[in-house]
C-alpha cells in the first residue's frame, strides 16, 4: 500500500469541549470528520502558550528540551531560538519523498526559513502581519484594495485600566471569511492541493489558521446563526478562586467589568469564528474528496491550546492550568482507523510527532518526552487503558510563575512554584472548583501525583527543577528523594 497523504488542520486557541455532544458550536464539517474517525476527549497541550506548544508539536519534545519557553515575539532574539539540532517530523516526511506544504500561522521560531524544517512550500503568517510574499500576494488578490480594517456591527472594547490601552476584545464584521486571514490561508492550501493531487507520490499539507484566537472576530453571517441570549455560560464563570493562586485572582480582575450579556456575546463571537473555520476547512476536505484521495489521506484536526472563555472569571490562556486551556480538540481519520469512535486515551499534541511518523512508515524520532499512540488509532478499545497519564509544563523563572501539570486517570495535580498547589478529581469536579491539595484526606493522592511529576522531570532532563534541593526551592509537596 502506498504511503498515506497527510492533511493537518490546525486552529489557534480552540477548546476541546466544542466537540462534545450537545455543545452549541455549529461545526457540520468537523462532525463529518468525527463520524469518519476517532475523537480524543482527553487530548491535551504540553504548554498553554502558542510558540512552545507549536514547537513541541513539531519536535515531539517538551519545551525545556526544544528551547522555546515563551511566545517568540515577546522576548529578545536570543531567548526565542529553537534548538535546531533536534529533528522535526516534516524533515522525515521530506526525506521519505513527501511533497510538503505549510500555510498560515507558524509561530514556532523566528530565525530560520520553514524549508529548514522540512516544508518545501510555505506561506507563513508572522505575528500580527503577513510575512510571506506568497501570502501577501494571495491577500491582495482576495481583498483587492480593501485594507484589513473591518467595520464592526457589534464590538466590545476592553478597558485596560489606568495606563493600559483599550482594545477590541470581540466583534462582528462585514468582511467575509474568504477575505480575512483564515480564507487567505485556505486559498493557499487549495493551490498546493491542486498541484499535489495531480502528481504521483504522497503529500503533506499543513493548514494553520490564527482563529478563533482573541480578539474573537466573526463575520455577520456566521454570528447570525447564534442566539446570544441562549448562549450558556461556564458553570464556574463566577468562581471566586478561593484556595487557588493569587495570580489567578489578579488576572480575573481584567474581566471583572464584563456583564453576563457581554460574556454571552463573546461566546457567540468565539463560536461563530469556529463555524467559519469549519466552513473553510470544509472547502479543503471537499477538494481532497473530489480528488479521489480521501481514503488514503490521514486527516488531523487539532489546536495548539484552548481558551478559558469566561471560565473562572477569565479569558485567553497562560498561567492558569484549567482544562479549558489544556484540553484540546483532536480528531483523526485515515486508512485502517475505526469510524465514529470516541476514546478517553490521554495523549498530548507532542505525541503527534512520533504517531504521524509511525502511520507514514517513516524513520521515527525517539525521546523520553513523547510516544506514539498509533495503537489507539488502530484499536482504541484495546489500547486506550495504556494511555492514562499526561504531563505539561509552563515556564516562568525557576520557581516564579513555574507550573507542572500531571494527569493520571481522573486525577490532576498542578505544581505551582509560586503559590498554592492544586489537586482535582476531574470526574467528581469537572469545573475544577474544589482544590483538594490542602485537604488531609487526599495526602496519599497528592504524594502519588507529586511522585509522577518528579519521575517525568528526571526522565526528560528538566534541569530547571531537577536541582530544586536548594533549601529555598523546596516548595513541592514532596521531594524527589522521598518515597515514591
Amino acid at each position: 500500500m502506498s504511503k498515506p497523504n497527510i492533511l493537518f488542520l490546525m486552529a489557534d486557541q480552540m477548546q476541546g469541549r466544542v466537540f462534545e455532544p450537545g455543545h452549541p458550536c455549529l461545526t457540520p464539517n468537523f462532525d463529518w470528520l468525527m463520524d469518519r474517525g476517532v475523537r480524543f476527549t482527553r487530548a491535551y497541550t504540553p504548554n498553554a502558550v502558542c510558540s512552545p506548544a507549536r514547537a513541541s508539536l513539531m519536535t515531539g519534545l517538551l519545551p525545556h528540551n526544544h528551547g522555546v519557553l515563551t511566545v517568540t515575539h515577546t522576548v529578545a532574539a536570543d531567548q526565542s531560538r529553537l534548538r535546531t539540532h533536534h529533528p522535526h517530523w516534516a524533515q522525515r516526511l521530506d526525506a521519505a519523498g513527501y511533497r510538503t506544504g505549510y500555510f498560515g500561522k507558524w509561530h514556532v521560531e523566528e530565525h530560520q526559513p520553514l524549508s529548514d524544517f522540512g516544508w518545501q512550500v510555505s506561506g507563513e503568517m508572522g505575528h500580527g502581519k503577513l510575512k510571506s510574499a506568497l501570502l501577501e500576494q494571495k491577500a491582495r488578490a482576495l481583498r483587492g484594495d480593501r485594507p484589513y480594517e473591518p467595520d464592526y456591527s457589534l464590538s466590545f472594547r476592553l478597558d485596560g485600566g489606568t495606563g493600559y490601552p483599550a482594545s477590541v476584545f470581540y466583534g462582528v464584521t462585514d468582511m467575509p471569511p474568504e477575505q480575512r486571514n483564515m480564507g487567505i490561508v485556505t486559498a493557499l492550501s487549495l493551490d498546493f492541493l491542486d498541484e499535489a493531487l495531480q502528481q504521483d507520490g504522497p503529500w503533506c499539507c499543513f493548514v494553520s489558521v490564527q482563529e478563533p484566537h482573541d480578539p474573537f472576530i466573526a463575520g455577520q453571517e456566521a454570528f447570525d446563526q447564534y442566539d446570544v441570549e441562549a448562549m450558556p455560560l461556564s458553570e464556574n464563570v463566577h468562581d471566586d478562586l478561593t484556595g487557588r493562586p493569587g495570580i489567578y485572582r489578579k488576572s480575573a480582575r481584567v474581566w471583572a467589568q464584563m456583564t453576563d450579556h457581554q460574556r454571552r456575546e463573546a461566546a457567540a463571537c468565539y463560536y461563530a469564528s469556529i463555524t467559519e473555520i469549519d466552513q473553510q476547512f470544509g472547502r479543503i476536505l471537499d477538494r481532497v474528496e473530489q480528488g479521489g484521495q480521501m481514503d488514503n489521506t490521514l486527516v488531523v484536526l487539532t489546536s495548539d491550546h484552548g481558551e478559558l472563555l469566561g471560565a473562572h472569571g477569565m479569558y485567553c490562556k497562560n498561567f492558569s492550568a484549567y482544562e479549558e486551556i489544556y484540553n484540546i480538540p483532536l480528531i483523526m481519520t485515515g486508512p485502517g482507523m475505526p469510524e465514529g469512535v470516541t476514546t478517553s486515551a490521554r495523549v498530548g499534541s507532542h505525541d503527534l510527532c512520533p504517531t504521524l511518523l509511525d502511520l507514514a512508515g517513516c524513520a521515527t524520532i525517539e525521546n523520553e518526552d513523547s510516544r506514539s499512540f498509533a495503537p489507539v488509532l488502530q484499536d482504541p478499545q484495546t489500547h486506550e487503558t495504556a494511555y492514562t497519564t499526561g504531563y505539561a509544563e509552563y515556564f516562568g523563572g525557576r520557581m516564579i510563575l513555574t507550573q507542572r501539570i500531571v494527569w493520571d486517570g481522573p486525577w490532576k495535580f498542578v505544581f505551582n512554584g509560586f503559590d498554592f498547589d492544586e489537586l482535582y478529581n476531574l470526574e467528581d469536579d469537572p469545573g475544577e472548583m474544589n482544590n483538594l491539595a490542602e485537604q488531609a484526606d487526599y495526602t496519599d493522592q497528592l504524594r502519588a501525583m507529586t511522585a509522577l511529576m518528579w519521575q517525568k522531570i528526571e526522565a526528560t532532563g528538566d534541569h530547571s527543577l531537577a536541582g530544586s534541593n536548594y533549601p529555598p526551592l523546596r516548595v513541592a509537596p514532596y521531594g524527589p528523594a522521598g518515597e515514591l
